[in-house]
């Protein structure tokens, strides 16, 4: 298959409204059954990976230095430790900005279903840098992929196997449970996701929605900034910056951000 090296225009960012608001993803997982799933991983899965990204026209980074630019443009946030996600051995932590939320929202909800914190362990690397167990064909070079740690709780283990199953029975995802570390190979179909959680909230009553609702997301316009859109939503820059995992202030017209809800 063939790979571009460069971007088209906006790098293929998906073209949304919504990125995606902050549900339980319990709920949303079992929104759709995970029948004939496995983790088990296979040439197929590995298919579907490749095709995600080129719907959506992620380039595969071949070094640091190309990495590095993606993250000065946006195309990549950094992903940020806190008291629900752990980072651990990840040399990039850097992400496509959908797998950042996506990572965030469902480390809350994986510390509140078995009380641990959800271990991170790799997220974009170069093509120059992939480990030598690495898939010659692997899409963490497109920093749509993530790898969490096998937890020593059996506990945490049912339950965020049962969310990934879920979560690419409705094909969200792809996951692979790695044996050589043990870990779980995550691929987010960035665009597909974030299309699935804003059907799923049109779809919920106006009270189900703000008893789930912690983020609304906004489409940045041609002129904001981040002082203009934080005071139209009565928060600040560094909130901003802190949920969306951006390390300055630079931010372009189509980019979604997430933002805090109205209460």
């Amino acid at each position: 298959m063939t790979r571009a090296l460069g971007h088209r225009p906006l790098d293929g960012r998906p073209r949304l409204d919504v990125v995606g608001v902050a549900t339980t993803l319990l709920l949303l997982a079992f929104a759709f059954p995970a029948l004939g799933q496995s983790l088990r991983g296979s040439p197929a899965s590995l298919d579907r990976q490749d095709a995600g990204a080129e719907r959506n026209d992620y380039t595969f980074i071949r070094t640091a230095k190309q990495l590095h630019r993606f993250v000065q443009e946006g195309w990549l946030v950094r992903v940020r430790p806190g008291q629900d996600l752990e980072l651990h051995g990840a040399s990039y932590p850097y992400a496509r900005p959908e797998l950042a939320l996506f990572l965030r929202r469902l480390s809350a909800q994986y510390r509140a279903a078995c009380g641990r914190k959800l271990v991170v362990t790799s997220l974009t690397r170069p093509m120059s840098r992939q480990p030598d167990n690495a898939s010659k064909r692997s899409v963490h070079p497109t920093g749509m992929a993530a790898d969490l740690r096998h937890s020593s709780s059996r506990t945490c283990r049912r339950w965020l196997e049962k969310v990934l199953l879920n979560l690419e029975g409705a094909h969200i995802l792809e996951a692979t449970r790695e044996r050589y570390p043990p870990h779980y190979h995550v691929a987010l179909f960035t665009q597909r996701y974030a299309q699935y959680v804003s059907r799923l909230q049109d779809e919920q009553s106006d009270e189900t929605e703000q008893a789930v609702l912690v983020d609304a997301s906004y489409k940045v316009r041609s002129g904001d900034s981040l002082w203009t859109i934080a005071r139209s939503y009565g928060t600040t820059v560094t909130q901003l910056k802190e949920i969306n995992g951006l390390s300055g202030s630079k931010i372009y017209a189509g980019q979604v951000l997430a933002v805090p809800a109205a209460r």
